[in-house]
């Protein structure tokens, strides 16, 4: 195990207060969960949660009130927030969770059907036994340079293995989601009696609220090994919940086209892609969410659509548009947000246009127009991921050139930018009507078909236009 030297960069000066003034009152407190497990990973923790033994929550609430503003957030499992300022940064806050020890027993259904007992004097040998899985369920005293690790855990991260702690497990429902997000983001595999325990809580996945489902969808997606949480999925039994996905599963492909096999091999392939260009590109936690959820649904379209000829021909004609409306509702199935699932729609409607398309300055256009709000920044990654994904087929980025013509066209992140206005149009004795609306659609279609490139060329198209109608 390293020692404290090796962690300390990592473990901010007010993280450090906060377990001193513990020691000081006489409690003890341990980083655990996330934190601890962070700290061995070699990681800033994004999270700072400590869990405290040896002070009742009557001496406990006044001690973190001394040390900054402090929120009882978690009356029933006896959780604190504490905002502490940050040395040297006027108006910046450290969020701190602080926890007692505490019991939980299964007392109803679902997530949160439990009977809570908080107890800062019961064993860390019991209180871990609520953990959810060995990886975060050790803890370090940081002012002790202690290691407690009482399931194995450190063992399970070095050999990339997501197990369980106990077979308390299986109360909460919410934890095969937590299983798949958790393989994704650190690269690991599912143990098969973990496998096993999260296939009986299926039958209760129905009493999941949906904010808490998205919750952990979205953290999937930010993570940077997606194919691993899918598999975590397909291990533990639950894709039949997410019939959409469970339906890639023996979807053929064209061979030609597809040698990596069916759909479902082919999607996450695009995911593990798609989660690389989306760091090589640096892009931000906004776009890495759309990207990677475009790259999810982008195929979904393929079941209805697939046909196999009597010679063993694959085609998916029109899947794109198809699986529009079936990734639509599989995202709000899902309780990803409106605005996240109109960026996804577009992206996934026009994934294959480049293959039907020249890429010329006219169709760029129409394109950009079309893919509102995504853009074809987004679509271009998109279409590279695709691409990848059909190994032992090279790598590249087939739409690469629409992405420059787009940079050239000004239409790269955005949507073509209307010349032809209203103010434009009473220039030219064309007052408010039904009309005007028909003139200024007609003149944008004209723009983007090349007719006119500023203002001078589209007022010489407005007035040839409104003469042939005067003739």
């Amino acid at each position: 195990m390293h020692t404290f030297e090796q962690y300390k960069k990592f473990i901010p000066l007010e993280v450090m207060s906060v377990l001193h003034a513990l020691v000081a009152a006489g409690g003890q407190g341990w980083l655990v969960g996330g934190s601890a497990r962070d700290l061995l990973l070699g990681k800033i923790p994004s999270d700072w949660d400590i869990e405290v033994y040896g002070l009742e929550a009557k001496k406990l609430e006044p001690l973190l009130r001394k040390l900054g503003q402090c929120d009882y957030v978690g009356k029933q499992f006896g959780v604190y927030k504490l905002w502490i300022a940050i040395e040297g940064k006027a108006k910046l806050n450290l969020e701190i969770d602080i926890a007692l020890p505490r019991t939980e027993i299964k007392a109803g259904h679902g997530h949160v059907g439990f009977t809570v007992q908080s107890d800062p004097f019961i064993m860390p040998e019991q209180a871990s036994l609520r953990r959810d899985f060995t990886i975060n369920a050790m803890m370090f005293d940081a002012i002790e340079d202690a290691w407690l690790d009482l399931h194995n855990g450190q063992m399970d991260l070095h050999a990339k293995l997501l197990r369980h702690v106990s077979s308390a497990f299986v109360e909460d429902p919410l934890r095969p989601l937590r299983a798949m997000q958790l393989a994704a983001r650190f690269g690991l595999k599912l143990d098969s009696q973990t496998a096993a325990l999260c296939a009986q809580m299926l039958s209760e996945a129905s009493s999941l609220p949906t904010s808490r489902i998205w919750q952990e969808w979205k953290k999937w997606a930010l993570a940077p090994y997606p194919s691993f949480g899918l598999n975590a999925f397909h291990d533990m039994g639950w894709l039949p919940n997410y019939s959409e996905l469970n339906a890639l599963i023996d979807c053929p492909q064209d061979k030609k086209w597809h040698p990596e096999g069916d759909v479902w091999t082919h999607t996450k392939l695009v995911l593990d892609a798609m989660a690389s260009i989306c760091d090589r590109e640096q892009s931000s936690a906004d776009e890495r969410l759309i990207l990677m959820l475009a790259a999810l649904v982008h195929d979904l379209g393929k079941p209805q659509t697939t046909r196999v000829d009597a010679k063993g021909h694959v085609s998916c004609v029109d899947h794109e548009h198809v699986g529009v409306e079936i990734a639509r509702d599989f995202l709000f199935s899902l309780g990803c947000p409106k605005k996240i699932v109109a960026v996804v729609m577009p992206l996934v409607a026009q994934h294959v246009l480049h293959f039907a398309q020249s890429p010329e300055p006219a169709n760029v256009r129409h394109l950009a127009h079309r893919l509102y709000p995504a853009n074809i920044h987004l679509w271009e990654m998109l279409t590279e991921a695709d691409a990848a994904g059909c190994p032992p087929l090279p790598a590249s980025r087939p739409a690469l050139i629409w992405r420059e013509l787009a940079l050239a066209n000004d239409c790269l992140m955005f949507s073509v930018k209307p010349i032809v206005t209203g103010k434009m149009l009473l220039i030219h004795a064309v007052s408010p009507s039904p009309r005007m609306g028909e003139l200024l659609n007609q003149a944008y279609l004209a723009q983007m078909n090349g007719y006119f490139t500023d203002e001078a060329s589209a007022h010489r198209w407005l007035e040839k236009t409104l003469l042939q109608e005067r003739v």
